[in-house]
């Protein structure tokens, strides 16, 4: 008796079915890692540059790093976020990319250079002023000065700095990061012969010191942003989008989305710029051991940040690309495969620093001094501890990247507030002070707080891209 079963037309659809979804999944995994990784090594050339910059102001002495962190402290509030209210150029502009609108392409990178220009008005303005912000705020009356001159010679490239933001998410949403990839790189050794020079005085200059340091940021910024103008304007494919067409044009709704889309963003990087400067308040109560684990802790995540920043800007750009061509499934295939490999990515990178972290933490601290040890432990043990925030921080990053190419901000913004404050700060001081965990119960209750809100925010994209999806379906009849 033949047992074989005969193979039914459903049988070879559900075949052919099955392989389309995993050739998509791969297509959508090859164009994301494409798209991802420049952005990804832009963010470290940028790294790099201001680390150049630090090791270079630290040989003058320390009252001049001091001074230099409290400028860029306040310098950095305003420039983090006029970034965020530029950051939907890019998921509004592969919206229209996807629809294959060039029109409204340019229109919406049109708006954000005149974002750019309005945003550095109040960036220089605080910075001009930054002395007697610093004074306000008790800090020392030489510090102050020596912060006021570093912050002299960076306000003027807050301009050029965001203009260079701009024309970087435009290239990202149509698909071609590169260039700004290959600035940074060329601008990395650039910053660090100019800041030299200026700095210390070589090549027949005067010495001019913090001032020098915060001019040669000042002047990188203006030589990256005429170098990206000239392949906007210059080079293919961006020269057929036609970048300065109608520059005075001034477009209020467009305007109006770039503001509605990106004020959530500004929003959301204050708050979490707001809990990390409180959980350092709530560790310096603990002991100064605390708080120096603490800011150790705290500076490898932000290099770890670097990463899911990148895919985060990917990931909009990706789901923006899918709206635009109403591709319902696709928006849910970009968001999903964006969270795997940053989940990925940061998991990777956590094993790493916690298989390293006694060897990590070491590396700030000069170990003869007294109670070095007890802090590098108490930083290590830190570090063990924020292997769950490391991962949860860049899910949620990506998820919400995602969400930013659905044009969805206010609500992401509402769970930022729910989880950071109420959830994670109340945690981290209940924890570390009520109950007596010190900095160990501070990180964990960040770490709490932060999968809270990956969590949400991922809950959410899945919600909306099903919608997007069911609403984009024909109906079968």
């Amino acid at each position: 008796m033949d047992k074989r079963v005969e193979k039914t037309p459903l049988d070879f659809q559900h075949k052919l079915t099955t392989r389309r979804e995993y050739h998509l999944l791969a297509v959508e995994l090859s164009e994301l890692a494409k798209l991802a990784w420049p952005m990804v090594l832009t963010q470290l050339g940028q790294v790099a540059m201001m680390t150049t910059d630090l090791a270079l102001i630290g040989r003058i002495g320390p009252d001049a790093l001091a001074a230099a962190a409290l400028g860029a402290s306040i310098y950095l509030i305003g420039f983090t976020l006029g970034v965020g209210m530029l950051a939907p150029i890019a998921p509004l502009a592969a919206q229209a990319f996807g629809a294959q609108n060039l029109a409204a392409v340019r229109r919406t990178l049109r708006m954000g250079l005149w974002a750019a220009l309005l945003l550095s008005l109040p960036i220089v303005a605080f910075a001009l002023h930054g002395q007697h912000i610093l004074l306000a705020f008790g800090e020392a009356p030489d510090v102050a000065r020596l912060a006021q001159q570093y912050l002299f010679g960076l306000a003027f490239g807050a301009l050029p700095a965001l203009l260079f933001q701009g024309f970087r998410n435009f290239m990202a949403a149509v698909h071609r990061p590169q260039p700004a990839l290959w600035i940074t790189l060329g601008a990395i050794p650039v910053n660090a012969l100019v800041a030299y020079v200026l700095i210390y005085g070589k090549m027949s200059l005067p010495p001019l010191g913090l001032f020098g340091a915060g001019l040669a940021s000042s002047f990188v910024n203006l030589t990256m942003f005429l170098a990206v103008l000239c392949f906007a304007t210059m080079c293919r494919p961006f020269r057929d989008y036609h970048a300065l067409a109608q520059l005075c044009h001034f477009d209020r709704l467009i305007m109006r989305r770039l503001i509605v889309t990106g004020l959530p963003i500004s929003l959301i990087v204050l708050l979490e710029y707001g809990l990390f400067s409180a959980a350092g308040l709530l560790a310096g109560l603990v002991s100064i051991s605390a708080l120096t684990a603490h800011q150790i802790a705290f500076q490898i995540d932000l290099m770890l940040y670097v990463v899911p920043l990148g895919i985060s800007t990917a990931a909009a750009v990706r789901v923006g690309h899918a709206v635009g061509r109403g591709d319902g499934p696709g928006v849910k295939r970009a968001g999903l495969i964006a969270l795997l490999l940053g989940i990925l990515a940061a998991a990777i990178l956590t094993i790493a620093v916690v298989a390293m972290r006694f060897e990590i933490a070491g590396l700030f601290l000069d170990q003869t001094t007294i109670d070095a040890s007890a802090t590098t432990e108490l930083a290590a043990n830190l570090l063990l501890i924020g292997g769950s925030f490391f991962i949860s921080d860049a899910a949620q990053h990506i998820a919400a990247g995602g969400l930013r190419g659905l044009k969805d901000t206010r609500v992401p913004l509402l769970f930022g507030c729910i989880a950071n404050w109420p959830i994670g700060f109340t945690l981290s001081y209940v924890l570390g002070l009520k109950i007596g965990l010190g900095a160990i119960g501070i990180w964990i209750g960040l770490s709490i707080g932060t999968t809270v809100y990956a969590g949400l925010l991922v809950l959410r994209f899945l919600l909306l891209a099903s919608r997007f999806a069911v609403q984009r379906c024909p109906s079968i009849s």
